[in-house]
């Protein structure tokens, strides 16, 4: 951990810092597909000298195919599986941002998981947004369907609560930049740290 990120934690509380506790300096971004999860958390990672971790790139690495093929030959419920073991597995680490995949979050172990080991934050976006940054890519598995705009809004539907439950904090990040993102989170963070 390099000094500049040691004085950004320490600046706070000593036993419990923002949701992160000692023994733990991640920040695990949750939200829908195309949220900005991977850039956002890329970004954040490097401005705070973190190790970057994308869980749905981490199963592709493992398996050695991608999220769509193990949705075709395992089903959903197969990848959900696969999903909760990485989970376990990166949420050990410390001193991580990581990705969450978008239905991370539907297993009761990955909420678990997510909030005993590290900050949470929900990059939230509406629907109608989401769609514009997922429509065009074939690597999204439940939005192979007639109406992918209306199958979106459901699964949106479905999930917003799940993510507000575990979230530490919740970022709207509908209109930003990535870096415009980050700058938010950090500002927040540290609002929220010094409250």
């Amino acid at each position: 951990m390099t000094q500049r990120h040691k004085l950004f934690w320490t600046t706070v509380q000593p036993d419990r810092i923002c949701g992160v506790t000692k023994r733990s300096n991640n920040i695990y971004l949750v939200g829908m597909m195309g949220a900005g999860k991977t850039t956002v958390g890329r970004h954040l990672a490097k401005r705070l000298h973190l190790r970057f971790v994308d869980c749905d790139q981490e199963i592709e690495a493992r398996s050695g195919v991608k999220i769509p093929v193990i949705f075709e030959i395992e089903g959903e419920a197969g990848f959900r599986r696969r999903e909760a073991q990485m989970i376990e597995e990166l949420t050990q680490l410390d001193g991580i941002v990581m990705a969450t995949g978008g239905g991370a979050v539907l297993a009761d172990g990955n909420r678990r998981h997510l909030v005993r080991n590290g900050f949470v934050v929900y990059l939230c976006a509406p629907p109608v947004a989401l769609y514009q940054r997922t429509r065009q890519d074939r690597n999204r598995p439940l939005l192979q369907v007639n109406d992918p705009q209306a199958r979106l809004a459901e699964i949106y539907a479905e999930r917003d609560p799940l993510y507000r439950s575990v979230a530490d904090l919740v970022v709207e990040g509908n209109r930003q930049s990535p870096f415009g993102v980050v700058r938010m989170l950090e500002k927040r963070m540290r609002e929220q740290c010094s409250a």
